[in-house]
């Protein structure tokens, strides 16, 4: 099968290029307006097993038609853009496809691009063809996303989704280009089942990207995005309430710039930010700092048959620089269920209805990329504990000592035997003092009196007749999906982590008396429970960079 991609070497026609060049029974066309480029970038596709070619093609060429009758391929794939900018003629490949009698998919989205396709729909049937935009990240895969957190609900009134990049991957000037034509832009969004008008990166809205079970992106800022979803998306679900979407790029600082910019336009004390497109690209591609990392969500709020409200949502975290592949692999899906012998119905759409999640997860496991889904009845559930509630669907990872230690709904006691170790430097003392933290020792006795309630969990933890307590909580804000553990004025915000049937708490965020204080100055350590033949078992490990180690303690529990 022979695949046309222009647009080949570009940001996101790259990464598609690199995943179809796996499929031996592919030829792939690497096009671009300049064939030095194409040339150079199929030097450097990796292990491919498909027949690569490099060739010189402009979208914009007036015998265009020509060209493709020339090359003869079976699909043409555009991963050009940015589609808002397609001028007075944007659907001018497409035309081409139908021309030729050739299959058509894109990258595109640009709200009415995907949108108006469909007038090609009885055409692109009359010749059997298939002609599908919108193959990215939005609007196709947020839809087959909403699609499946929707199986089993009646009503569907809300959805909210973001995408939040790494710091570290670099933006392509199409991409910086579409931001700033709609940045302080009026733009159609959902609002009370009706689309009104919002301006481009003037709302904004805080998340917590936490698949359970797994380290979480740290709270983020998004911003309101111009995304073809707001139309696609109320074309499936033509009753519902509203529909929200956002970027949430870091550092913040930056982000909080591009807002006050945008309010600028908005107030129309600014013209538009599209002349300043180079500059913020150069800005937002050499000032980073953060995690290596990204992630997606999408949450929707819906009633069941029995009349319950649920909140469902679904979480993605790409490690690295994984995250500009996603949105390539709706294609990459399509072209795989293609060569196993399922092509897309003839007609012209987006194609929000021809894949299913699964698909979508067969690839994401190929690349190491995380995803989770969690799920809320009425937004609070007394019947659960508060460790069931954070960890959600990977509370079922837990080894059962786990599970029944972090199940008490009453005031209980339970007993074990430690082991203690204290720091020596003199700053680590006073610290240990301060918080009442065991003394060293070895086979010392220890008892934990748990007091939950509908707030939270009271800790109080006694090494042979020292105690000191903790007050546990399910976070909010900032901590968002985090346990935040308070001790005194202090307050941790702590990822819980399952790794190898232990469970992890990992510092993500502190404060004192409610104040943010900087992340690289909180204190860290190794800290788990774990199963010990049907015994819970437990290593926390409190250290910091200007002290060394403050305290370790290690042992096991049972109840009293």
């Amino acid at each position: 099968m022979k695949i046309l991609i222009i647009g080949a070497y570009g940001t996101f026609g790259s990464r598609l290029s690199q995943l179809l060049a796996n499929k031996s029974q592919l030829t792939l066309f690497i096009a671009g307006r300049s064939i030095k480029h194409a040339e150079q970038f199929c030097k450097t596709i990796d292990k491919n097993v498909a027949k690569i070619l490099p060739l010189y093609f402009d979208r914009n060429d007036l015998e265009i038609e020509k060209r493709l009758k020339s090359i003869q391929p079976d699909i043409v794939i555009d991963a050009t853009g940015p589609f808002q900018f397609y001028g007075n003629d944007p659907y001018h490949v497409v035309k081409a496809c139908l021309a030729t009698s050739t299959n058509y998919m894109d990258l595109a989205d640009g709200t009415q691009f995907v949108k108006d396709i469909s007038q090609f729909d009885s055409q692109a049937k009359s010749k059997n063809l298939f002609l599908l935009s919108g193959v990215s990240t939005c609007p196709v895969l947020t839809a087959t996303v909403v699609r499946s957190l929707t199986k089993g609900l009646h009503e569907i009134h809300s959805i909210k989704g973001g995408i939040a990049p790494s710091p570290y991957v670099n933006i392509g000037p199409n991409v910086i280009r579409a931001i700033t034509s709609y940045a302080g832009q009026p733009m159609s969004v959902v609002r009370h089942r009706q689309l009104i008008i919002r301006y481009g990166l003037t709302e904004t809205m805080r998340y917590t990207i936490s698949p359970p079970g797994y380290l979480p992106l740290k709270n983020r800022r998004f911003s309101l995005v111009d995304v073809p979803d707001y139309q696609i998306l109320r074309d499936l679900w033509p009753n519902i309430n509203s529909i929200w979407f956002g970027a949430g790029t870091i550092p913040e600082s930056l982000h909080r710039l591009l807002n006050y910019f945008a309010w600028l336009v908005r107030l129309r004390l600014f013209p538009n930010l599209s002349s300043f497109s180079s500059i913020i690209q150069q800005v937002m591609n050499n000032i980073r700092w953060g995690e290596r990392r990204g992630g997606m969500f999408i949450s929707i709020e819906g009633i069941n048959n029995q009349g319950h409200t649920y909140e469902r949502s679904w979480h993605l975290i790409a490690e690295g620089d994984i995250g500009p592949f996603i949105p390539t692999l709706g294609i990459d899906a399509i072209i795989h269920r293609i060569l196993n012998g399922k092509i897309p119905t003839s007609g012209a759409r987006a194609a929000t209805t021809d894949l299913e999640l699964e698909d979508y997860d067969n690839l994401f496991k190929k690349l190491g990329i995380i995803t989770g889904q969690r799920e809320s009845i009425n937004k609070t559930n007394t019947s659960l504990t508060l460790y069931q509630k954070l960890l959600d669907q990977a509370w079922y990872q837990l080894p059962y000592s786990l599970q029944r230690m972090h199940s008490y709904t009453t005031n209980t006691i339970v007993a074990g035997i430690a082991k203690v170790e204290r720091g020596t430097s003199i700053t680590s003392k006073l610290i240990a003092m301060l918080f009442r933290f065991p003394q060293a020792g070895q086979e010392i006795p220890v008892q934990v009196v748990f007091k939950p309630n509908i707030k939270g969990e009271l800790w109080t933890r006694t090494f042979a007749g020292r105690s000191f307590s903790s007050w546990q909580m399910e976070g909010h804000g900032r901590s968002d999906k985090l346990l935040n553990e308070r001790f005194g004025p202090f307050t941790f915000g702590l990822a819980l982590v399952i790794n190898s049937e232990k469970l992890y708490l990992i510092v993500r965020n502190w404060s004192f008396l409610g104040i943010p204080l900087p992340s690289f100055l909180a204190p860290n350590g190794i800290s788990y429970e774990y199963d010990n033949n049907g015994q819970f078992c437990f290593n926390v490990e409190i250290k910091h960079r200007l002290t060394g180690l403050i305290v370790r303690y290690s042992g096991w529990l049972e109840k009293a």
